[in-house]
């Protein structure tokens, strides 16, 4: 009896610390660290917005949003403060410095352009099924890709 007690009192004991742990991974604020790659030149500077759900994926703003000086590659462009969760980052070579992604008179892009998880694209801009990845830790990395037309 009292053997079957230590077992059962050991087994909630573990229990409770996986608990413990697990809902102390999912409240952590993480570090995405993003590295851009496939620059065409160095001039101007890469802009990069992080989404956490479709909602305006790809062109709006963002949850976060940054914009970089081109001064090396791969260049790396960080983002902190991140729950636990779904991601896609959009980002492109802003050539000219006017924080948008330029474009001629048919709508393809003129300027180079990522997403993450590097999906494959054809005619349209990715969807964000098609980027997310997991942020599941403090220290998140990923790489892009850029792409001109």
């Amino acid at each position: 009896m009292v053997r079957g007690l230590r077992v059962s009192m050991l087994l909630l004991a573990v229990l409770g610390n996986l608990a413990w742990s697990f809902s102390a991974k999912a409240n952590f604020n993480g570090k995405l660290t993003v590295e851009i790659d496939g620059l065409k030149n160095k001039q101007g500077q890469v802009c990069a917005s992080v989404f956490a759900s479709s909602e305006g994926f790809p062109s709006d703003r963002g949850l976060q949003k940054q914009c970089t000086k081109i001064t090396g590659t791969p260049l790396p462009i960080i983002f902190e403060n991140l729950k636990a969760g779904s991601y896609a980052i959009a980002v492109f070579h802003d050539q000219n410095n006017d924080g948008t992604l330029n474009s001629n008179v048919f709508g393809i892009p003129s300027e180079g352009f990522g997403f993450s998880s590097n999906p494959e694209i054809r005619t349209r801009a990715a969807k964000f099924s098609e980027a997310a990845f997991l942020v599941a830790g403090p220290d998140t990395n990923i790489q892009i890709q850029l792409k001109y037309l």
